[in-house]
């Protein structure tokens, strides 16, 4: 990076990209607030960053699925006495299977975590990321959200609403010292599959956490990057390919790829 942050916010820093996130923050000498709901993992890390570096790394316990989940991280953030000119949203899970079986609460939570906490704590925070000339805000997508996916509908449809909502902002932070960036991972080795359930989430390239972290830092070193980073050659041949044929036949491809 050209310029890096004092203090960011990584939610679903337990583990797998958040926690990359922040030992690549650290090591670039940012404090870093921890947000999970895992708080003892969240105080490993801290310790390891804070010894490390010699950064201020807050661990705070939230459960982001929810409501005002959001709000409530502000105001701890803020009786922290911490000011944070960073976000990364990567806090997120996805269900599978058919959405007429979906369990309701699995519906309402996906929905919370990766839709509208990402959306409130982005408002929430966007006036004080807009007011520092060296300001980042990551929202973590999906190679999934470029194309309708058959049995992980409400998964491919939120990482859709993060990828455009995001690009949305990058173009109304022009002119300001706020870089936006939308990171769009393939299957990655995290905790992600376990959590899901599923290995219908395992489509494209797979790469490792460091390797996808380093798409992000490289697009966010980039003076002319745009608003969205897919990590992967072959993932970005994925990505782009929908936009070539029919729906339809894009409709196919993808029930074909995540069918049992």
């Amino acid at each position: 990076m050209t310029t890096t942050p004092g203090c960011v916010v990584i939610t679903g820093a337990s583990s797998g990209f958040g926690a990359e996130f922040a030992r690549r923050f650290a090591a670039a000498g940012a404090d870093v607030i921890l947000v999970a709901r895992r708080l003892d993992r969240l105080g490993v890390l801290a310790e390891e960053l804070s010894s490390a570096h010699g950064v201020r790394a807050v661990p705070i316990e939230a459960d982001l699925a929810l409501p005002g989940a959001a709000e409530r991280l502000v105001r701890e953030i803020d009786a922290r006495g911490m000011n944070p000119d960073g976000l990364v949203n990567n806090a997120g899970f996805g269900i599978d299977g058919p959405l007429a079986t979906a369990d309701i609460a699995d519906v309402s939570g996906l929905l919370q975590v990766n839709v509208v906490a990402l959306t409130e704590l982005s408002v929430l925070l966007l006036p004080r990321l807009l007011a520092h000339e060296s300001a980042v805000l990551v929202n973590v997508a999906s190679t999934a959200s470029f194309q309708p996916l058959p049995h992980l509908a409400l998964y491919g449809a939120s990482k859709a609403y993060v990828r455009t909502l995001t690009e949305a902002l990058w173009k109304e932070a022009q002119g300001t010292g706020l870089k936006v960036l939308a990171l769009c991972p393939g299957p990655t080795e995290t905790e992600f599959f376990q959590v899901a359930g599923s290995e219908r989430f395992k489509v494209g390239q797979m790469l490792t956490v460091p390797q996808v972290i380093d798409h992000a830092f490289d697009a966010l070193g980039q003076r002319r990057a745009g608003p969205t980073r897919v990590a992967g050659w072959r993932n970005r041949v994925t990505a782009l390919a929908p936009r070539l044929v029919p729906t339809r036949t894009a409709l196919a491809v993808a029930g074909s790829l995540t069918k049992d």
